[in-house]
């Protein structure tokens, strides 16, 4: 279990990330049109998972924002950012931010994603959602960089996260 704040205040998630040089776990999430997706959805591409708790918030809309802005021309990659939202909540925040190139993925259905990432919360106010994390594929879903944000009101390494792209 690893350990993150939320405003200065300790909080605990599930599990730790997946290690660099393992393969990611799968998973089945919900995209825009609520349709299940799965790594295998994005073969052959790299793959940046944003995962934040909630687009509602203004770090999580920043990095999404950001991580939108350097999508642009990329089409080795696909840019995924991933939350608790409803899908419908999701759609209307990049339409309203013209957020065309970076795909939302709710864990609605489940939270097993989370689980299996280790960055279920399961303490405090936020528990049952995600923490603020940013994990790399390679095309083969290796994981080649990651990070759990340890203040989960920050942002997180935008740059580390790129160059590992």
């Amino acid at each position: 279990m690893a350990k993150v704040t939320l405003k200065g205040n300790p909080v605990s998630t599930n599990g730790e990330l997946p290690a660099v040089g393992a393969q990611a776990p799968d998973f089945i999430l919900v995209n825009g049109d609520l349709g299940d997706v799965t790594l295998a959805t994005y073969k052959g591409k790299k793959k940046l998972l944003n995962i934040v708790p909630s687009l509602d918030t203004p770090v999580c809309q920043i990095s999404t924002k950001k991580f939108n802005e350097r999508a642009a021309g990329r089409t080795d990659a696909v840019f995924l950012m991933i939350s608790a939202d409803l899908p419908f909540a999701m759609k209307r925040f990049c339409a309203a931010e013209g957020a065309s190139n970076v795909v939302t993925l709710s864990m609605m259905r489940s939270r097993n994603f989370a689980k299996d990432y280790g960055v279920l919360i399961t303490d405090g106010p936020l528990a049952g959602i995600s923490a603020r994390a940013v994990v790399v594929l390679d095309a083969n879903n290796k994981v080649v960089y990651r990070q759990l944000v340890p203040e989960i009101g920050n942002e997180p390494d935008y740059e580390a996260a790129l160059a590992a792209l």
